[in-house]
């Protein structure tokens, strides 16, 4: 088989060094003689882990002192809870972009006045919606930023009136961010920022203690805040990858380097999406992730997918297969992913082209 190069949409791939770092660290953490699968959380050594990880996130983002971040376990998906938690008192808002976004809307209704002000479901979510308002008073407004599924992203730090909460699961660390912005940015870190198993929360700290509701003491930000994210035994292994990761990162000249990284590659995969007959883009362009490229073969070779589908996995192409709510081919770019894969793929749609179309 050719080399294998990997789309997967998460758990993604990482950097190869992360993986020779765990290898060893899973033999001998920090020289303790301790695996690092069996380290007490309590030692020194893993609480300097803990510490290094927390500053690599402040200086990577420029996170300003008022922001606490914390590890939690269960993924963004427990995060939708605690977001209604820690920030519902009388009504939300949500902009509902896609699957990860209706999923979090879900979880706010449970616990109170939770509104989409606007949707692009009508569209199977192809687009960001565009030119609605945000009242003024609304407890938060919460956006995904980056649709894994649709492959549809906002890549900006938009203005809100009211708390502006995001899930940035899928793009985090992958340019910028005006931190100052948001009283919370979360995700699981499976995507960017680690293996899966462990979640993220940035939290401005004067943002919590605003609901009257009881907010049990595992879903409360102030908890994991106040005990250093190890009120109870946290995602060590998890945290430990994560904390590789971020190191990577910083090496590799940090998020502003690896943006512009990230959207040639993303240019390149597009560029070709749009010149070959055989295959077309779903997501407006406008509006198109430099994370998740979705696509589809063109009308007239509809029936073609599946010889695709054989055609790049017999090259090496790992993990391009569309998500059912799309179909067709999805390819996942994230920081870890290189120019070279996305070169694989082009060539692979190309020799596709010459033999089929």
């Amino acid at each position: 088989m050719s080399k294998i190069h990997v789309f997967n949409a998460g758990p993604c791939l990482l950097p190869q060094e992360v993986y020779d770092h765990a290898i060893e660290a899973i033999k001998d953490f920090k020289g303790t003689g301790v695996s690092v699968l069996s380290i007490s959380h309590r030692t020194k050594e893993w609480e300097a882990t803990m510490d290094e990880c927390r500053a690599l996130w402040r200086e990577l983002l420029n996170i300003p002192e008022e922001y606490e971040t914390v590890f939690l376990g269960g993924g963004a998906s427990m995060q939708f809870l605690y977001v209604a938690m820690n920030f519902l008192e009388k009504k939300a808002g949500y902009l509902e972009t896609g699957v990860w976004a209706k999923k979090a809307l879900k979880e706010a209704k449970g616990l109170g006045d939770a509104v989409a002000l606007a949707s692009s479901a009508d569209r199977n979510y192809c687009y960001i919606p565009k030119g609605y308002e945000i009242p003024s008073d609304l407890d938060y407004f919460h956006i995904t930023t980056n649709n894994t599924i649709y492959g549809t992203e906002i890549r900006h730090d938009i203005d809100s009136p009211v708390p502006l909460i995001a899930d940035m699961s899928s793009d985090i660390l992958t340019r910028p961010i005006d931190v100052s912005k948001y009283a919370l940015i979360y995700g699981g870190a499976q995507k960017n920022a680690g293996p899966a198993g462990v979640a993220f929360a940035i939290v401005r700290k004067d943002a919590l203690g605003k609901v009257s509701r009881y907010i049990p003491t595992m879903l409360d930000y102030r908890t994991h805040i106040d005990k250093g994210s190890m009120f109870n035994t946290p995602p060590v292994f998890s945290v430990y990858i994560m904390n590789e990761t971020l190191k990577w990162v910083k090496s590799m000249g940090g998020v502003s380097a690896l943006q512009k990284i990230d959207e040639k590659k993303a240019a390149t995969l597009y560029a070709e999406i749009d010149r070959n007959p055989m295959f077309v883009g779903t997501a407006e362009p406008e509006d198109r992730s430099i994370m998740n490229v979705a696509f589809v073969m063109a009308p007239g070779y509809e029936d073609r997918e599946a010889d695709f589908l054989a055609f790049a996995k017999e090259r090496g192409m790992i993990g391009i297969k569309g998500h059912r709510s799309v179909g067709g081919f999805r390819a996942s770019l994230y920081n870890a992913s290189t120019q070279e894969d996305v070169d694989a793929l082009v060539e692979c749609m190309k020799d596709f082209e010459k033999e089929n179309a």
